[in-house]
Formats: C-alpha cells, structure tokens, sequence
C-alpha cells in the first residue's frame, strides 16, 4: 500500500490527503476546481483549519502530495465529495455517484475503495457496489469496498483525524478489513470494525444525537421566552443533575453535518422517525425566530441600522454551509425596513452573496448588533466599543458568547433570556 487518490479536496478531503502524505503516502488529490488544484500544488490552500498550511506545505514540497483534475490508478482511492440535500430534504448523492464513476477505469482488482462522504444507510449497498459491479468487477470479490465515516470537529481537523477512533464498515468483512489496514496507518484512536450499513448509521446517529439535542434547548429557549424566564440558568441549574446535559440554545444548527444528516435517517425511515424529524423542524425555525426577535427589538424605530456579525455555522472557521446566520442575513436584507451591515473575520466576500464590511463600519451609527457566530473575536468584545460606536448600544447576543451583561449605557439581551423586552 504506497499511492492513495483521493476524491475531493475539500473540509475532509485536504486534510486526510495531508494527514496520509505525511505519514509518508503518495497522495494525489482529485478536484473539479481548478483555482484548487493549482494553489495545492504550490503548497497553498484557501480552506481556514489549525496547522492545515503547514501541513500542506511540507508535503507538496516533500513530493508526497500533489493535486490533479482527473483520478489515477493507485492502490486505495478515498471518496470526500459533499452531500447535500435537495429541497425535498432527500440525499443527493450525485456527487458520491459521479466519483465513483471516474475512479471506475483507474481501479484494479485487489483495490481498496473507501467512502468517506456521509451516506444514507445502505448507499454502499445498493448504490456504489452497482456501479462497480455494472463495469466488471465483482464488488464482493475483486475490490474491498468500505465505508469510512469522517468524526472531525472543524478547528480540531488535523488532531481528530489522527486521534479519534474510526468507523470501518465494509461491504464484506475482508474489504472492513483491507480498509482498516489503512487507516491504521495514521490513526492512533480504536479502529472499529463493523458492515457497511451500520458505519452509514453510526455516523448519521452521531450527528442526530447532537441535533435533537440542540432542538430541547431551542424550544427550551422559546417557552423561556414565552413565560419570562433565563433559559441558560435553567440549564445550568439541570445541568447540575449526575445525568443530564442539556445542551446551549441558539440561532438554528448549521454545516456539513448536524442539519443535514437527520434527514437522510427520515427519508429512509418516514414513519419511524418522528423526533428526528420534528427536531430538524425546531431547529429550522430558529432563523425566523431570531429575525422576530429583532423586529420586537427595534420596533420603535422607523428605518433601523442592524450589524449582524458572524456567518459562519461555529466559531473561529470559515465554513458557511447551511449556516442558519446566512439565512437571517438574508432575510434582514430581504426586509426594507432594515438598513444591514454585515461582518465576519473568517468570511471571504466571495464565499457569500452580499457585501461584508469592517467591525467599525457595521456598528457605527448601528441600533442593534445581533452576534450570529462565536468567534473568538466577539468574545472579546467591551462595552465600551459599543457604547462609543453606536447610536443606540444594544447587543443581541443569539450565541451567549460575548459576556456581556446590561449595564448603565449598554443593553444586552439574549436568545434564552428575553426578559425586559
């Protein structure tokens, strides 16, 4: 095992090609974006993570990792293509589909395919091993076929990968097996190996734990609001029980995973899965709810100035997929009632559809500054800075990150504690 390609040179994909070219690997990655490719090959990157540039930079110069457009023969190939949903909330795997189809003339028999991308439960089944299958190749004899699920936390990318266990389910348990080997390489955490189609549902009740879990503190939050009380000392106080762990309330779930994946459960599984559904539903309301809590905020004012700052779905990264802060800037700009400025330290103009200014010049004159993210730019944010820039110095903090407080001077409200409005 010395060549790996590697499919999608995204969040997962350029960092498992740098994890495994350092680990001394050839690694060629495969994108569809030329800027990509062309920058990878300098050993530069556009992707914001911890250590990812350096990382990357020492392989490219060390000739373990290059980049190209189109996939070559190596003896393991890495699928990392995103998968989203369609509107319906239906997985859209054409990007899983077309990967497969291009490594299809570059893989051998005795190959090991691996795909990492997030899948609805038997996508290796009754999707990817069709399609091999289709071309030639016995998917249960001539290659091992697995699925290995990504478990990172953006910021922590370089670390987790290395140190977190690792799901390994295969379509046969020779092929779990055979992709094992692989990863054993570079991880350092449990490999755990299982079949397919229980990697695929590990993974996406990883991620629905979390979003149920955040839809309690989200409708929590909205009871709270409804009958006067500080959610974040209830849940403190709840907290304080051996065995329960509320989670944090918050303007809606974002990224890759956690507001995605639930819904590839629901549409295998209509029927059954309830709560997994309704919990998806809470949580895409949060936006809404935000945005009518501004309204009630500046209700007394004709044509408001609102800063809204963050757009990304977690703090210190520059990831803006489904992020519910994009979806209440969207909707305050759609409003003409609202005079918008937006800013964010991690966002580049070309990720978004509207423009970006500077922290001065979106709190200066502003009414309302709404904290959509919790850099820690805005955890380090004084009373004073408002008070100065604004013309009337109220802070909507939907993250509880700032720790700010209402003093003399500065009104500070929050999405679990709307007492005073």
């Amino acid at each position: 095992m010395q060549k790996i390609c590697i499919i999608g040179l995204g969040y997962i994909g350029l960092p498992t090609a740098a994890v495994f070219a350092r680990a001394g690997f050839d690694v060629v990655g495969v994108d569809i974006n030329a800027q990509v490719i062309e920058l990878l090959n300098k050993g530069e990157i556009i992707i914001e993570e911890n250590g990812l540039p350096e990382v990357v930079k020492e392989a490219v110069e060390s000739g373990k990792l290059r980049a190209a457009l189109a996939p070559e023969a190596a003896d393991a190939f890495i699928i990392a293509v995103p998968t989203p949903v369609h509107e319906d909330h239906k997985a859209n795997v054409d990007y899983v589909v077309s990967a497969v189809k291009q490594i299809v003339p570059h893989v051998q028999k005795g190959d090991v395919i691996i795909v990492e991308s997030t899948i609805p439960p038997r996508t290796i089944d009754d999707v990817v091993a069709p399609i091999f299958k289709e071309a030639g190749f016995n998917p249960e004899k001539d290659i091992h076929l697995a699925h290995c699920p990504e478990r990172v936390l953006p910021g922590r990318i370089l670390i987790e990968l290395v140190e977190n266990a690792r799901i390994v389910g295969g379509l046969t348990p020779e092929a779990a097996e055979k992709a094992a080997d692989v990863y054993r390489r570079v991880v350092t955490g449990d490999i755990l190996v299982t079949e397919a189609v229980t990697a695929e549902m590990s993974k996406l009740m990883e991620n629905t734990f979390r979003d149920v879990n955040i839809a309690l503190a989200n409708e929590l939050s909205k009871i709270c609001g409804a009958l006067g009380v500080d959610a974040h000392k209830v849940i403190e106080l709840a907290n304080r029980h051996p065995r329960v762990n509320l989670h944090q309330p918050g303007p809606g779930v974002g990224g890759h995973c956690l507001a995605v994946d639930p819904y590839f459960i629901v549409e295998k599984a209509p029927e059954e899965a309830q709560i997994i559904k309704l919990s998806r539903d809470i949580n895409n309301s949060m936006p809404d709810y935000v945005v009518d809590q501004v309204l009630r905020m500046t209700g007394d004012i004709e044509k408001p100035t609102v800063a809204l700052l963050g757009l990304t779905y977690k703090g210190n990264i520059d990831d803006v997929r489904e992020s519910p802060a994009i979806e209440i800037v969207e909707k305050m700009i759609e409003n003409p009632r609202f005079d918008v400025r937006v800013h964010d330290p991690h966002v580049r103009g070309e990720q978004v559809k509207f423009p970006l200014v500077s922290f001065e010049d979106a709190i200066a004159g502003a009414h309302l500054v709404v904290v959509l993210a919790d850099h820690n730019e805005f955890k380090e944010l004084n009373k004073e800075i408002f008070v100065a820039g604004m013309a009337r110095p109220v802070v909507f903090d939907t993250k509880n990150c700032t720790g700010l407080t209402s003093t003399d001077g500065l009104t500070v409200h929050k999405i679990g504690d709307l007492r005073g409005l």
